[in-house]
């Protein structure tokens, strides 16, 4: 599977692997990145502490929406990292409003790389 090929690439995380997710949203923004790129809460972006600056990631909810019995998922782009070890990924407000749990704080889920950079910095 080239999705699992690619994941194994980097070293870092394997196709499906299991994270604990948060977000950060508006206090942040226009700040820099540390892709360089000033942070937007809405674009469909992450902090993460090792995956490449620009890899493609799905983010799926492990836990059912309440409200309608449905799994969400997003697609984002890591474009920051954030202190910690691995197994957490930081999602910006949209992403988090995406996948039904921006007033959770975040919840278990599930990462798999689609697209893998190499991180230039």
């Amino acid at each position: 599977m080239a999705v699992a090929g690619l994941a194994l690439l980097s070293g870092e995380i394997q196709a499906g692997e299991v994270a604990r997710a948060t977000w950060y949203g508006g206090a942040y923004a226009g700040r820099p990145t540390a892709s360089g790129e000033k942070f937007d809460p809405w674009a469909m972006t992450a902090a993460h502490p090792t995956l490449p600056l620009g890899t493609l990631v799905e983010v799926r909810r492990l836990t059912k929406n309440s409200r309608n019995g449905e799994y969400h998922s997003v697609v984002v782009r890591i474009n920051d990292r954030m202190p910690g070890k691995a197994g957490r990924i930081d999602l910006s407000e949209g992403a988090a409003r995406a996948l039904r749990f921006r007033d959770l704080g975040g919840g278990p889920v599930e990462i798999t790389p689609l697209k893998l950079f190499a991180d230039a910095r």
